[in-house]
């Protein structure tokens, strides 16, 4: 029996993984329409043409119009959308699901729900952030104090190997300009990683709110993403972009971050990261992006059976039809 989620016909979501997109794409001032499988953007110069199956994310800055064909596609294949303000201060998303496996999200579901395993995710996400250290034992107030301290350390390392003076973090929503360059950048950064942690985390079918350090909010476990990559490449590519010149520093940070991403495969190793974070063994990561088109109903035990059969009275198992 086909099931309610089986499709008969090739969707645009089929046609890219998620580790082989386009990180970001940022787009400012022009108009965002459908055309088959593609979106538009359309400004004074023209029109360009972007295959919606190759975006991860699609950033959307001031002056922007979006129609609803376009965010149809983009919902289709499984981008997430940003909306942007100046400078990248704001950052709102959206984005489906690219697996029918509801696998991934369960495993969340089960590693969150329980206040022991929910820990030790959380000591997973410092050792992979911080490999030369071992967490096993930290409580969470520990967790905490470390990686202050640690990121306290990469920013003063950063700011020692640069050349940049360094006078604290500092960010006022809303008020990109208000801190300096070096800060700016650092902003830019961020929002950047936001919207790629939030793209992964997306199609995976993962849950952005279930997080395992964040916490009380509808990204928690997308922000909790985008830290594993802050120390390694977010905050020494802001360094690096505030030390060339102080001038255009947020488009110069989203254009180098992009490069970096594509250099280093990073939306290939965010999804890995993630699998292994919540299924811990490589054999069951490994099998978790298969893209299941089933539905199944839950019986005891802790085992599924068939959906589409009733089991109830004489008729119990048999397929039922509609």
């Amino acid at each position: 029996m086909t099931t309610v989620s089986r499709r008969t016909a090739l969707t645009p979501r089929h046609l890219t993984r998620t580790g082989e997109r386009l990180s970001f794409v940022y787009l400012e001032r022009c108009t965002v329409h459908r055309d088959a499988n593609a979106i538009t953007a359309e400004d004074a110069d023209g029109t360009t043409h972007i295959p919606s199956a190759t975006i991860g994310t699609l950033i959307l800055g001031p002056g922007t119009r979006i129609t609803h064909q376009a965010m149809s596609v983009l919902g289709e294949t499984g981008a997430a959308v940003c909306w942007v303000g100046e400078q990248g201060v704001r950052y709102y998303a959206g984005g489906r699901a690219l697996t029918r496996s509801s696998a991934l999200m369960e495993a969340q579901a089960r590693q969150w729900a329980n206040p022991r395993n929910r820990l030790a995710v959380a000591r997973a996400m410092y050792r992979l952030r911080f490999p030369d250290e071992d967490p096993a034992g930290l409580t969470r107030h520990e967790l905490l104090g470390r990686e202050g301290r640690r990121v306290k350390d990469c920013y003063k390392a950063q700011a020692a190997r640069t050349g940049i003076p360094w006078r604290g973090r500092k960010y006022v929503p809303g008020d990109f300009t208000g801190g300096d360059a070096v800060n700016q950048a650092v902003t830019a950064a961020a929002q950047c990683m936001y919207g790629i942690a939030h793209a992964v985390v997306a199609s995976l079918g993962c849950s952005p709110a279930l997080g395992f350090v964040h916490s009380g909010h509808e990204l928690s476990f997308v922000l909790d993403v985008a830290d594993l990559y802050k120390t390694e490449i977010g905050i020494p590519l802001a360094f690096d972009i505030a030390a060339e010149d102080e001038e255009d520093v947020g488009p110069r940070t989203r254009r180098a971050l992009r490069d970096r991403i594509n250099e280093t495969s990073l939306l290939d190793r965010c999804v890995d990261d993630i699998k292994r974070l919540l299924l811990h063994d490589a054999a069951s990561s490994a099998g978790a992006g298969a893209d299941r088109d089933v539905v199944t109903l839950q019986s005891e035990g802790g085992h599924d059976v068939p959906a589409g059969r009733n089991y109830g009275g004489p008729d119990a198992g048999k397929e039922m039809t509609w």
